[in-house]
């Protein structure tokens, strides 16, 4: 399949979506047009808000809050994730002492957090961006440490016959093989980055797209609710995007498996 058809069925999808959503919202085909779209709003009324926003320039204050908060805890996340995953796949006992500690952190609701870093960091930035931490680093940190855990030993034997150093190791086999889990793990944490922000956001902040959300569905404003997601949904599939460049830059060497052909 080329791309060109790969983006057109991605459209046709949204296409088909957007027009059963109108057609519902709309019309007594699917039912009660007042019902569907007080629970669900009107695609055009959506449209309308969001241009209306970006028209005014209202979204880009709160947009920029929550893309500064969800970018600070993708970094410090993944930069976490990435050095203590490749420490503890390095050091056995060290992550066998501490299995038992970062499972049960990791199995802690980042929910119950929220009130916690409020609390300790303030209303500001820096508890939406340690909340989002908490939910980044730990894709990326099981998805490094596994992908050093499975190098092959006959790989590493090989390596070490032909005089590599720990430095080269590092540099020539541990690297590469966790590169493709590590991009893997960064593609879900983009998501998660924003999910940390705009849920801390939600609970107690004055700024920001979970503050928007917040906002339009205290008064029962759908279309402000419906509109900002929409928002925030383009927002991650960009940076998103972002990570795929970066990723195929980096990852040259792998063997392409993608439905996807170059022609």
């Amino acid at each position: 399949m080329n791309r060109l058809t790969l983006i057109s069925l991605q459209i046709l999808v949204a296409v088909v979506t957007l027009v059963f959503w109108h057609i519902a919202s709309t019309t007594t085909l699917i039912g009660n047009p007042k019902t569907i779209s007080f629970f669900f709003a009107e695609p055009l009324a959506v449209g309308k808000r969001m241009v209306q926003w970006f028209m005014e320039g209202s979204i880009w204050y709160h947009l920029g809050i929550t893309l500064t908060e969800a970018a600070l805890a993708f970094v410090i996340g993944s930069l976490g994730g990435v050095i203590i995953g490749f420490w503890f796949a390095r050091k056995p006992l060290l992550a066998a002492v501490f299995d038992p500690y970062v499972k049960a952190a990791n199995a802690l609701p980042r929910v119950v957090l929220a009130p916690i870093f409020a609390l300790w960091l303030g209303l500001g930035i820096w508890s939406k961006v340690a909340l989002g931490v908490t939910l980044v680093f730990f894709i990326v940190f099981f998805n490094v440490y596994q992908g050093v855990k499975e190098v092959s030993p006959a790989v590493l034997s090989n390596a070490r016959m032909l005089g590599m150093n720990e430095r080269q190791l590092l540099r020539h086999v541990y690297m590469p093989s966790a590169l493709s889990w590590m991009f893997s793990s960064l593609h879900t944490s983009v998501g998660f980055a924003v999910v940390g922000a705009v849920v801390g956001e939600y609970l107690g902040s004055a700024a920001g797209l979970g503050y928007l959300i917040h906002e339009a569905e205290s008064v029962f404003d759908v279309t402000g609710v419906f509109a900002g997601m929409f928002v925030l949904m383009g927002f991650v599939i960009l940076v998103d995007w972002l990570v795929t460049l970066v990723e195929n830059r980096l990852l040259v060497w792998r063997p392409r498996t993608s439905v996807i052909s170059s022609r």
